[in-house]
Parts: C-alpha cells; structure tokens; sequence
C-alpha cells in the first residue's frame, strides 16, 4: 500500500496545469477534510449542501470516514455519510 501511495504521490507531484478539484458535502451535517498538499497539512470544513475547490496541484485527502484518496485536480468529489465518489 506504501508503494502505491509514493507512486501515486509522484506522478501528482510531475502533473501541472490541472484545474482544482470539486469537493460537495451531501450530507446533512459539516464534515472535516485532512488535506495534504505539497507537504502541506491543513483542515477544509465544508457545511453540508456546500462545495468547495481544493488540490490545484494534486493532494492526499483523509475523509471524515478515515478513507485516503489522492487527488490530481479537476475531479468531483461528492461526500455523503462520511465516504466519498470521485468522478
């Protein structure tokens, strides 16, 4: 699983240009995201039926649920319950 996280981490950290992702709180209370990126580690509250645009330049996202995705940029992302669908 290591391997795979350093690997997806690579070919994040080689990609440019790409749009922020789209991350939607469908859920009926405000959730928490762990967002990592760059080396950077900050906290993104979404209040639920909101939508915010996170990782310009890929990221590791740790979802409320404890589920971490790594993200390039430009997905949509919809939160419900805790788990996550990227499209």
């Amino acid at each position: 699983m290591k391997n795979i996280m350093a690997a997806t981490f690579l070919v994040l950290s080689l990609s440019s240009g790409a749009i922020a992702a789209t991350v939607t709180n469908a859920g009926s209370g405000a959730v928490v995201l762990v967002v990592v990126e760059n080396g950077n580690r900050m906290e993104v509250s979404i209040d639920a039926g909101s939508s915010e645009q996170i990782c310009p330049s890929g990221c590791f996202v740790t979802l409320p649920n404890g589920d971490r995705v790594g993200l390039e940029g430009g997905e949509t992302v919809e939160i419900k319950d805790g788990a996550a669908t990227i499209r």
